[in-house]
């Protein structure tokens, strides 16, 4: 498979149909699929983003990128094709707050196993792992929610999460380490 360079593409905003519904399984590992992948790290990169769903760039696929630390201060930087998602056994909770590159502007606290692990393909089809703690299994969470359709503010209560989006419509869209 050749190498591409990436093109930054938009970001998806909030109420776009492809963010509220999940994510077609991907089945051809070509050369489209290698070019999707480096326009979304490219895309993640031009919004200082940590991690990027495809359909965060308006794209029905199952993938996303993270560049991402996790508790230790390690940077990630992977990217996951069909990626399922696993919860450890003991749901020990970090309730730190969370952003998104499609709800630009507000964040909110919103509790989340502090580990997590994602299991899925490479560009090449190959099985990959990921394990994240701290702002990693955060991002590994929160990009699994995309490809399902869930946002973050979609955890949170009506009349919170009405109160961030309003916040949100005025905001012109580059976050600052939000996935």
């Amino acid at each position: 498979m050749q190498t591409h360079s990436g093109t930054p593409r938009p970001i998806t905003r909030y109420g776009n149909p492809v963010l509220h519904r999940r994510c077609t399984t991907v089945t051809s590992f070509d050369d489209d699929l290698a070019q999707l992948v480096a326009d979304m790290f490219a895309s993640m990169a031009a919004a200082h983003g940590v991690g990027l769903a495809a359909n965060q760039i308006g794209v029905d696929a199952r993938v996303f990128v993270v560049d991402c630390p996790d508790a230790t201060g390690t940077p990630v930087v992977a990217h996951v094709v069909n990626p399922v998602l696993h919860l450890p056994g003991s749901r020990d909770l970090d309730d730190d707050t969370e952003g998104c590159l499609s709800v630009p502007g507000p964040h909110a606290s919103v509790p989340r196993p502090a580990a997590a692990y994602v299991t899925g393909l490479d560009l090449g089809g190959r099985p990959v792992r990921i394990d994240g703690t701290g702002l990693l299994a955060r991002c590994l969470q929160h990009e699994s929610d995309h490809l399902d359709g869930l946002l973050y503010v979609d955890r949170l209560p009506v009349k919170q999460r009405r109160k961030l989006l309003a916040e949100s419509a005025g905001h012109p869209g580059v976050g600052a380490g939000v996935c």
